[in-house]
């Protein structure tokens, strides 16, 4: 029995990491033939042909998708395109409720890809979520002072969640409680997409700005 158990468990982590990932396109590609099925759907009756069967709907939403992301890439080569983006920023960041959602995940997207203003280029140790717990967070803000009185000293850290880091929480602590870590950021998110299988190699990372 001890023989059999260790070939299932082997067996299961073996196969684990390629049934999660195929669950996360299944997920992405039904959504992608949710968004693009009534317009396809539409045009299909409106030219005679029926309603299309679930295949070609399949078939044409992937294809619509690859030209979408063909476009969009080709706009942004240009002062056309980005233009074209930055309107559509604009309108989105004006319709209410949405400016806030659209908004955030801009922001954040932004600032962990690029360390934009500084945030998100510092990633530190954090007690978290209780005493005795710790986790890996990036400094997202220095001198909290507009939250709270004697904020000053308080700093303002990123949680990120696995497996999706664009998930987390935010969380006020006070600087000295912080500890610093000679990993990137990248190798931070790299740690939280894995679930902590996969460990930050603190060779040749840069020490974080302090």
């Amino acid at each position: 029995m001890p023989v059999i158990r260790r070939y299932l468990v082997t067996g299961l982590f073996t196969l684990l990491p390629l049934v999660v990932t195929l669950w996360l396109l299944k997920s992405i590609f039904n959504t992608l033939v949710g968004i693009f099925a009534p317009p396809l759907t539409w045009i299909s009756l409106r030219v005679g042909l029926g309603q299309p069967p679930y295949w070609e709907l399949a078939f044409f939403s992937a294809l619509a998708t690859l030209l979408l992301l063909f476009l969009v890439g080709l706009l942004m080569g240009n002062f056309v395109g980005r233009q074209l983006l930055y309107w559509l920023d604009e309108l989105m960041l004006h319709v209410p409720v949405v400016k806030a959602i659209y908004g955030s995940i801009k922001q954040l997207l932004n600032a962990i890809q690029s360390g934009q203003g500084g945030s998100f280029k510092e990633v530190v140790l954090v007690e978290w979520p209780h005493s005795g717990s710790w986790t890996l967070g990036f400094v997202a803000r220095r001198d909290c002072a507009w939250a709270m009185e004697g904020g000053e000293g308080m700093v303002a850290v990123y949680i990120p969640t696995a497996p999706n880091p664009t998930s987390g929480y935010v969380v006020m602590v006070a600087g000295e409680r912080l500890k610093p870590v000679p990993y990137s950021p990248e190798q931070a998110l790299t740690w939280a997409v894995s679930g902590g299988v996969v460990a930050p190699d603190p060779k040749g990372a840069p020490s974080p700005d302090r």
